[in-house]
């Protein structure tokens, strides 16, 4: 009868999670292929790298590297955040239903997986109250940080493999667990580098403040993390190594690494989109970043950690999960206090770790995720507790947490309705005027924020023809510089476009630009120039190309200059 209650409480527990996953997307569902989300540019880059899981599985492509984006010097996808190991196993949905659908399920796989693996962790060995498990696995997946990097950054929702990688760690203690538990947490490493490599250094990095604040037998531990290693080193090492030293690679990130830290003033706020949320509230407390809203807990979540905190106070681990907590959370400041956006309180306590190597490439708002986790453990081990007090005090624990949870209920992810894929690219009309081996050269050229159209279109097919350029990181001018940047390597063509849409004029070219403009194309190895429709330069961009390769061709709605003839 026991097993099937825990049955039952397993089922319920995760349906809950995947409605309140599906609620979250519900106005992404209708039409995944047009709609965007909030950050735009993301939501490209990761219906392309859902794509290239397809392109996989299906068509034999490296894993690691691709060329069908910044065609021909190619994307270095293990220096990028590709997912291959949610993207691979969703193959099959991509090459039938399109990455867009692919995307939807990645954001319910994270949101309702994350919680549904800390539900397991929870109930299975850490509380007997399954309602205290519940609560711990709701605020571990659905967290307002975790749903606001929904808006466009599904890998930060994708944090279900985390729990079982802890699980792993505490049993080690165990006698007889060195080499078996040691394989498995090192699989488990290295499953999670390839769904989010980001959340294994929090992880890590929370680990060590635990072990820190907590006497921990690491004498008994130590020889199983060292066979984990030894695992995870021989799993890892060519991806590792291609990661930083192959193809493709670059160094540094082009942005401030905390350019958006968490605000005190983010704290106890509410978040945007929430029952109680304001826009413009949230507008100045951090800027208008919904995707890096790391914190914004609520006044009454901040309580409810209090209580727990003072609770579980006896306990030498909660101790050590606070003490993890709190030092993450003060990592998240970045370099300067902050108690909004703009008004700065003086330099942060910890901002020097910006500077540590590793720790450098970590937006600095993303520690407080490692935090917001900690809080959901720390609820979950409090609302059990709460069950030895008197029944005021139980009643009290429990009112309170209903008081702190409602008003953060999510709203449903914003999206925006854009243009339909034009029917040369969604009918596959490009195929007779391209060669093997040639590109379609996109005007504008696949970019970020300029470009998020044609990326897009790229995407939504499934990558079926290579693309110069796109959204992704990689090295500037390889190999004489490999800092890091969005915008691939500078050329003549993609800055004359950029000088158009930003002036509106098209300059008069002598033969030197139009030479230019062709060596350009040659590299890109370029079959087809196609202009899209409705874009509001393209009749500047229209006359310069016709001076250059001679008139149009109108096939379907696009204009095109086949360059094969």
């Amino acid at each position: 009868m026991k097993r099937i209650s825990a049955g039952w409480a397993d089922a319920g527990a995760l349906a809950s999670y995947v409605l309140l996953a599906a609620w979250i997307v519900r106005d992404l569902v209708p039409d995944p292929a047009r709609r965007l989300l909030y950050n735009q540019d993301d939501n490209g880059f990761f219906l392309a790298m859902m794509a290239h899981g397809e392109r996989v599985v299906f068509h034999g492509d490296s894993p690691l590297f691709t060329t069908r984006l910044n065609f021909p010097d190619g994307v270095n996808l293990m220096a990028n955040t590709s997912m291959l190991a949610v993207s691979i196993p969703l193959a099959p949905v991509t090459h039938l239903y399109g990455p867009g659908l692919t995307l939807v399920l990645l954001i319910v796989l994270g949101l309702a997986g994350t919680a549904a693996a800390w539900w397991w962790l929870l109930s299975r060995h850490l509380v007997d109250s399954r309602p205290a498990a519940w609560i711990g696995g709701l605020w571990a997946g659905f967290a307002p940080g975790f749903v606001a990097h929904a808006n466009g950054q599904p890998n930060f929702t994708a944090g279900f493999v985390v729990p079982f990688i802890v699980w792993q760690v505490i049993r080690l203690r165990e006698p007889g667990r060195t080499w078996r538990g040691g394989a498995l947490l090192g699989i488990l490493i290295a499953v999670q580098v390839f769904v989010n490599e980001e959340f294994l250094l929090l992880l890590a990095i929370a680990l060590a403040l635990v072990a820190v604040g907590f006497v921990f037998s690491w004498r008994q531990c130590l020889p199983g993390l060292l066979v984990a290693a030894g695992v995870a080193v021989v799993l890892l090492a060519y991806p590792l190594h291609f990661q930083f030293f192959g193809r493709g690679h670059y160094s540094g990130v082009p942005f401030r690494v905390d350019q958006y830290a968490t605000p005190l003033g983010s704290i106890a706020a509410y978040p945007r989109r929430s029952l109680a949320g304001s826009e413009a509230l949230a507008r100045q407390v951090t800027g208008g970043s919904l995707t890096e809203d790391a914190m914004f807990w609520g006044p009454g979540i901040c309580l409810m950690v209090i209580v727990s905190v003072a609770l579980l106070w006896r306990s030498m681990a909660a101790r050590a999960l606070a003490f993890a907590g709190f030092v993450l959370l003060v990592m998240s400041f970045g370099s300067e206090l902050r108690a909004t956006r703009t008004r700065t309180l003086g330099p942060a306590p910890l901002g020097w770790t910006e500077h540590v190597p590793l720790l450098d490439l970590v937006t600095t708002p993303r520690f407080a995720l490692a935090t917001t986790t900690i809080a959901g453990v720390l609820l979950a081990l409090a609302a059990d507790r709460a069950r030895q007090l008197p029944r005021p005090g139980r009643g009290a624990f429990w009112a309170g947490m209903a008081l702190a949870l409602v008003p953060m209920f999510p709203q449903p992810l914003p999206t925006s309705m854009t243009r339909p894929v034009p029917a040369f690219f969604a009918q596959q009309m490009w195929r007779p005027y391209l060669k093997e081996g040639q590109s379609v050269v996109m005007v504008p050229l696949p970019a970020m924020i300029t470009g998020r159209d044609s990326m897009r279109i790229a995407a939504v097919g499934n990558l079926a023809f290579p693309t110069p350029r796109g959204y992704f990181l990689g090295p500037v001018d390889p190999p004489r510089d490999n800092t890091g940047t969005w915008f691939g390597e500078p050329r003549y063509t993609v800055t004359l476009i950029e000088q158009i849409r930003t002036t509106g004029v098209a300059p008069i070219l002598g033969a030197d630009e139009h030479r230019a403009i062709r060596a350009d194309l040659n590299y890109w190895r370029a079959g087809i120039v196609v202009l899209l429709p409705r874009w509001n330069k393209r009749t500047q961009v229209r006359s310069v190309l016709t001076e250059v390769l001679g008139p149009p061709i109108q096939v379907g709605d696009v204009e095109v200059w086949p360059l094969n003839t």
